[in-house]
């Protein structure tokens, strides 16, 4: 038996049409970046800020050229008019801040003397010296960090005292000012004031002087002697 051949009439299926990928790709692409921006902006601000090679994401001792370029990488990645992120503003203006102390050599010297600080520490409170294997390890590492904070925040802590005992003797002294400047004003009034009234005083003695000179001589008198 011979199966019936299609009519002509009968309808074929249209092939589908080519889906375009680019678009899809596109979209995926920019997820990516705003995943990178966004994490990137979290390490920011999860870094400890007194520590400006921490905030830049650098190993200390990092050549100058390294901070700016860095800098400029993560400043444009991170920038406010880049991403949606509202911490971003917080996150740059730390990246900012960060970039200019490493470029300051006063301040980036203190860091580093803080960072070896830290480390001679922590070699002592391990008992390493610098030939022990243990200074190459991750977990030094993480302790080194650990004592970094340690030393920033004491010297921190230092500076800030320094700071309020400088602004008390700088306000004892101002306030030493102020009153010897009162009581040079009083002096310099007082003085005004007596030589408006020299006249009146000069007057007033004359006065005196020719109302004593006109007043009649008082008979003294005699003491009587007792009888017998």
């Amino acid at each position: 038996m011979s199966t019936p051949k299609p009519t002509e009439s009968a309808a074929t299926p249209a092939d589908p049409a080519p889906v375009d990928t680019r678009d899809a790709l596109e979209v995926l692409e920019l997820e990516a970046k705003e995943w990178d921006k966004d994490a990137e902006i979290d390490r920011i601000l999860k870094a400890f800020r007194l520590n400006a090679y921490a905030v830049l994401g650098l190993k200390p001792g990092a050549p100058e050229s390294d901070i700016k370029n860095l800098y400029r990488k993560k400043s444009l990645l991170i920038h406010p008019d880049k991403t949606k992120n509202p911490l971003a503003p917080d996150a740059f203006d730390r990246l900012k801040k960060a970039q200019t102390e490493l470029m300051d050599e006063k301040h980036r010297a203190r860091l580093d003397e803080a960072i070896a600080d830290a480390r001679m520490l922590l070699m002592r409170e391990m008992k390493l010296t610098v030939d022990s294997e243990e200074l190459k390890t991750p977990e030094f590492e993480k302790k080194w960090d650990e004592k970094t904070v340690f030393v920033l925040v004491e010297n921190e802590q230092r500076r800030r005292r320094q700071m309020k005992a400088q602004l008390q003797e700088e306000g004892r002294e101002q306030r030493k000012q102020e009153e010897e400047l009162e009581q040079r004003k009083k002096k310099r009034q007082h003085e005004e004031d007596w030589e408006k009234t020299r006249d009146q005083r000069i007057d007033s003695w004359r006065q005196f002087q020719k109302g004593k000179n006109g007043e009649p001589e008082k008979k003294k008198k005699k003491k009587l002697k007792p009888i017998g």
